[in-house]
C-alpha cells in the first residue's frame, strides 16, 4: 500500500480539514469560482436526548452552508440520515443569527426575536462510495420544489391527453412560482442534496472536471497500490499534497489498526449482504415460478430481493458490529474509543462488551 484509502472516514476527514483542499474539490464539482471559505463547527449536539451528529466536511462558501460526508457502504437509512444531517445543518445556524428588536405593548414582555432572514441555504453533498441508488447518471440532486411542478411531470393523463398548447400553458404557470421571491421564496430551492456515485463517475468517458477526485479515491481503495496508479496525478498540486498526507510512510499504528478493522468490518458486511442477496433472489425466484414464470419475475423476484437483502443487510450489520467491537477490545481498545472509532453509543458498546465477557 501506498496510499491510505481517501474514502474511509479518518483519512477523508484529515484531507478535507484544510480549507484550501476542500475549497478545490468544491470548485471543481460545483463549476464555480470560491473567493472565501469558512469552516463551520462539524460536531454537534442538538438537543440533550438527541445523538452526536459528527460532520465529515462542513463548511460556508458564497452565503451557503455546505456538508460533505461519505458514505462507504450500503445502508438502508442512508436518505433519511443525510435529510436529517441537511436538516440539522439549517436549525445550527440559530447559534449565528442576530437579534433584532420589537415594539412591545407591555415593557415586561420579550421585545427581541431571532433574525430569521440571515439564514443560509444549505448544500449536503453525500459522497457515495459504492451504492449508486440504482442511478446510471454521476450524481442525483433533490431540492425543494413546487408541488405543482412535481403534480406536472408525474401527471400522466396529461402528457398523453392534452394539447401542446395546454402543456406549454400549465409550464409558464409553473415557472411564475418557481420565480416567485417574495418574502424570500426563491430561498426554499436553493437547499439542495446532492448524491454523488464514485462507482459512476470513474465509468465516466467524458471526464468530467471533477473526475480526477473520484479516480484518484478509487485508486486509494486497492490494498495494493502503487505509487505508479498515481503517476498521472503528480503535476496536480492540490492532488499531489493528499499524496503526503495519507501516504504511507506518515501513518502510525493507530492508522494501520483503523485500516485493518475497517477492512474487516466492510469485508464482513458486504459479504452478508452478498449472500443474503442471494438467498433472497433464489427464494423469490422460485416462489415466483409457482405462480407463473412472469409473475415469479415481475413480483417474487423484486419481493425476494428486496426482503432478503434488506433482511441481510440488519442482521449482517449487526452481527458484524459486535463482531469489530469485540476484536477491537480484545486490542486493548478502551469503550470510549470503540464508541468513537464505530460511531456507536457508548453505552450500546459497553452493554455488548459486558454480554460476552
Amino acid at each position: 500500500m501506498y496510499l491510505a484509502p481517501l474514502n474511509y472516514d479518518r483519512f477523508f476527514k484529515k484531507v478535507f480539514s484544510h480549507l484550501h483542499i476542500a475549497k478545490a474539490f468544491l470548485q471543481d464539482f460545483l463549476d464555480v469560482e470560491i473567493e472565501e471559505i469558512e469552516s463551520l463547527e462539524k460536531t454537534q449536539f442538538l438537543t440533550h436526548e438527541s445523538a452526536k451528529l459528527e460532520f465529515d466536511f462542513r463548511c460556508k462558501i458564497k452565503g451557503t452552508d455546505i456538508i460533505v460526508d461519505m458514505q462507504q457502504w450500503y445502508k438502508p437509512d442512508v436518505i433519511k440520515r443525510f435529510y436529517l444531517y441537511h436538516c440539522a445543518s439549517t436549525v445550527l445556524q440559530l447559534e449565528r443569527l442576530p437579534e433584532k428588536k420589537l415594539p412591545v405593548a407591555q415593557p415586561d414582555k420579550r421585545s427581541k426575536t431571532k433574525d430569521y432572514r440571515i439564514v443560509s441555504p444549505v448544500l449536503t453533498l453525500i459522497w457515495m462510495v459504492n451504492d449508486n441508488l440504482n442511478f446510471t447518471e454521476n450524481y442525483a440532486a433533490y431540492s425543494i420544489a413546487p408541488e405543482n411542478a412535481i403534480s406536472f411531470l408525474q401527471n400522466e393523463g396529461l402528457w398523453q391527453n392534452s394539447s401542446m398548447k395546454e402543456v406549454i400553458e400549465m409550464r409558464n404557470n409553473i415557472v411564475k412560482t418557481l420565480n416567485k421571491k417574495d418574502k424570500e421564496l426563491d430561498f426554499l430551492p436553493k437547499n439542495r442534496l446532492i448524491f454523488m456515485f464514485q462507482s459512476n463517475i470513474v465509468q465516466d468517458e467524458m471526464l468530467s472536471k471533477y473526475y480526477k477526485w473520484f479516480d484518484f479515491a478509487e485508486k486509494t481503495l486497492n490494498k495494493k497500490n502503487q505509487k505508479e496508479d498515481f503517476e498521472l496525478y503528480e503535476k496536480d498540486a492540490v492532488l499531489k499534497e493528499i499524496m503526503v498526507l495519507i501516504n504511507k510512510k506518515g501513518l502510525d499504528k493507530s492508522d494501520f489498526d483503523y485500516i485493518e478493522t475497517e477492512d474487516e468490518h466492510i469485508e464482513l458486511i458486504n459479504r452478508t449482504l452478498e449472500g443474503e442477496f442471494i438467498k433472497g433472489e433464489e427464494s423469490g425466484f422460485v416462489k415466483g415460478k409457482d405462480v407463473g414464470f412472469v409473475e415469479g419475475e415481475e413480483v417474487g423476484f423484486v419481493k425476494g430481493e428486496e426482503v432478503g437483502f434488506v433482511k441481510g443487510e440488519e442482521v449482517g450489520f449487526v452481527k458484524g458490529q459486535i463482531d469489530t467491537i469485540l476484536r477491537l477490545h480484545k486490542k486493548g481498545k478502551t469503550a470510549n474509543e470503540i464508541s468513537d472509532l464505530l460511531d456507536i453509543p457508548l453505552l450500546e458498546v459497553i452493554s455488548i462488551i459486558e454480554k460476552h465477557k
